[in-house]
């Protein structure tokens, strides 16, 4: 198992002259300890069930308290184990004697190292399964926001090629205006060449202007009649 909460509990007879820090189970204590947890773990259902929505998801005393995971009536469960082996009481001192004095207080209250395994054995599935229930909730979010962004990117893409029309029917029209002003301004410059050049026969100053003209295009020899 990859959670060995029993390497903490497994009781180890030191020979002696040596010291117990760092020392191991026997073989056969450490496959007992191993079979006693997988017994342990296997009495737990492997997804946890919650009664009641859990409002504040980084409270993990309502996620417990959803899975119905109670403390008992000794009052020993792995989180008061985990508050005491950090307790100045027994920081600092070495893995046995923590490990020994929890023992002690558990014989004490008439509790079972069993019953304290298995409180967190049950307090770890339900925080898995609460992740997992967390996981499919933000994988729900996420797919239903891709998809709302992929409506908005097409809507913007319809409204962008739909003013983009716009545009080029506005650009199309003053350029059919600049087109329709030319070709009369052309019109004009010769109707206004015609005028000149029949006025120039009977003036020395040709009052008719030709829009666009070079000075002096305009036949100014011609006198005027007498």
């Amino acid at each position: 198992m990859s959670k060995k909460w029993y390497n903490l509990f497994v009781t180890v007879d030191t020979p002696a002259g040596e010291s117990g820090e760092g020392a191991e189970a026997p073989q056969g204590e450490r496959a007992d300890a191993a079979r006693m947890v997988a017994e342990i773990a296997a009495s737990v259902p492997a997804v946890s069930t919650f009664s009641a929505p859990v409002k504040d998801p980084t409270s993990f005393a309502e996620i417990y308290n959803a899975a119905e995971i109670a403390t008992p009536q000794h009052g020993y469960t792995i989180l008061k184990i985990a508050s005491m082996l950090q307790s100045e009481h027994l920081r600092g001192l070495s893995p046995d004697v923590k490990r020994s004095s929890i023992l002690v207080a558990l014989e004490a209250a008439g509790a079972k190292i069993d019953d304290v395994i298995q409180d967190a054995v049950r307090r770890d599935r339900a925080l898995d399964s609460f992740e997992t229930l967390l996981a499919k909730s933000r994988s729900a979010v996420e797919a239903s926001k891709i998809e709302e962004n992929r409506k908005i990117e097409a809507e913007m893409n319809q409204m962008l090629a739909e003013y983009r029309a716009r545009i080029q029917a506005n650009n199309d029209a003053v350029a059919k205006e600049n087109e329709r002003f030319a070709t009369w301004q052309a019109k004009k410059q010769a109707e206004e060449r015609t005028i000149a050049d029949a006025v120039s026969y009977f003036v020395t100053e040709n009052p008719i202007t030709v829009s666009g003209a070079p000075a002096g295009s305009t036949n100014s020899a011609a006198k005027p009649a007498k």
